[in-house]
């Protein structure tokens, strides 16, 4: 089940450490401050649906492989961007070595395969690796009309 799956995330306006859930009702706040959180988990084949159908952030989706090298250099740019839009976005990681229904769901032909999801929905769709600006641009202008 989903929401055994949790990471600590630390407030970026507070320094506080945080226990944030894979999934729950809209979008993590700090316990002590109040300020948005990164909000980053993981999903497999069995709780895709659970945290990232059912979020009420846009979710990007980190589609990657552990043998893959430009999976393993984009992962830091994109929890950065989890960082600098957090409360807007939450970055969903699926390793489609574990997850091979849903790597075929969506059609992987290449890692790393970034989507963007609103309620399921697939908003945009992008392979390959880049920084983390080239990412963030990415991201806000394909949610600008969605919000």
């Amino acid at each position: 089940m989903a929401t055994s799956r949790s990471r600590t995330v630390v407030c970026d306006q507070c320094g506080r450490t945080n226990r944030v859930p894979a999934a729950a009702e809209g979008s993590p706040r700090c316990g002590n401050c109040q300020a948005p959180l990164a909000w980053i988990a993981d999903a497999g084949d069995q709780d895709f649906a659970q945290i990232v159908e059912q979020a009420k952030p846009v979710v990007l989706v980190d589609l990657w492989a552990t043998w893959c090298g430009p999976c393993r250099m984009v992962s830091p740019a994109l929890e950065q961007v989890a960082h600098e839009l957090a409360g807007q976005v939450k970055l969903v990681k699926v390793d489609i070595d574990q997850s091979p229904a849903l790597a075929q769901r969506f059609q992987v032909q290449a890692v790393p395969t970034l989507l963007l999801l609103d309620k399921g929905e697939l908003v945009a769709r992008q392979a390959g690796a880049a920084p983390a600006p080239a990412l963030r641009k990415w991201v806000e202008e394909s949610i600008s009309g969605r919000r």
